[in-house]
């Protein structure tokens, strides 16, 4: 069952990016490494965190290869598949080897914002032409349109659509699909600050930004939610607070990545229309990672 697959912590990989801005792969494969050697539990690809709207349809499909290859079987990968066009989106699924991918991570649709029924008939034809489960996944703060409690578990009933990556700002609507979700039905958080209070809520883990830069203790953290040690996970979870606020301060990926650059993981080098944190931020940044280790 998927919900036991993906329970915990996965990682929304980033793309590392050479001077030249072509991609690093070989930073991209000692990352991988390092997320699997600090515990995560997954790891997705082609999310927005690994800057894919900027790649082309062939990088998009290199990144995939290259990361399904390292990986090699050791955790479980998901793929980031969306967009704002439907059947584009279904063509897109043969773009990529999916028997490598336990699932399909797939955006709302951002720009156009449909109503709460072209989400649904979007999902829908989505998972009905999908080769491998479908996750939803709700960030309004991206896409212009929030997908209701009531949608998502319209959606939930559907026998290939397994989950959702809920990002949206409100905890009721989390706790609402929570509370009536199918007991199959995968819901995992967005949202790095707030996971540890929406686990206790009853939600399965994360796909995470912030375990790109620390994989071993955000892993730990959610663990030891999940298992309901939540002194500990509070204990972990506000050590890694400071980080968690000048991760977002100007957008993201650029914050992880400085974050990583500072660990001397990649150079810190992002495609427009995103560029690297300021130099502010960056002394912040270089300074959090200081007190952390201190």
């Amino acid at each position: 069952m998927l919900r036991q697959i993906l329970k915990g912590t996965g990682v929304a990989i980033v793309t590392p990016f050479k001077k030249d801005k072509s991609i690093d792969f070989a930073a991209l494969e000692n990352i991988i490494d390092i997320q699997i050697a600090g515990g995560i539990n997954y790891i997705v690809t082609l999310g927005t965190t690994g800057e894919s709207v900027v790649l082309s349809e062939q990088e998009k499909i290199e990144v995939f290869n290259c990361t399904v290859n390292k990986i090699n079987n050791r955790v479980p990968v998901v793929v980031g598949i969306g967009g704002n066009n439907t059947a584009e989106v279904i063509k897109s699924f043969s773009k990529f080897d999916l028997t490598k991918v336990v699932a399909i991570l797939s955006v709302t649709p951002y720009y156009n914002k449909p109503a709460q029924e072209g989400l649904y008939q979007h999902y829908i034809a989505l998972a009905d032409a999908a080769p491998k489960p479908i996750i939803l996944y709700n960030v309004p703060g991206r896409t212009g349109r929030n997908m209701s409690a009531d949608t998502t578990l319209r959606l939930a009933v559907h026998p290939n659509i397994a989950g959702i990556k809920e990002a949206g700002p409100e905890m009721a609507q989390s706790i609402a699909i929570l509370k009536d979700r199918p007991s199959d039905f995968l819901v995992v958080s967005g949202d790095d600050e707030l996971v540890m209070a929406q686990i206790a809520c009853g939600m399965d883990g994360v796909i995470s930004v912030a375990a790109n830069a620390f994989p071993k203790q955000f892993s730990d953290m959610i663990q030891a939610a999940l298992l309901g040690d939540f002194a500990k996970s509070k204990s972990l979870n506000d050590s890694m607070l400071n980080a968690y606020s000048h991760m977002y301060a100007e957008n993201n990926p650029a914050g992880i990545k400085a974050f990583m650059f500072e660990q001397g993981l990649l150079q810190n080098e992002l495609r427009l229309p995103l560029v690297p944190a300021s130099a502010d931020l960056q002394v912040k940044i270089k300074n959090c990672l200081k007190q952390m280790a201190a």
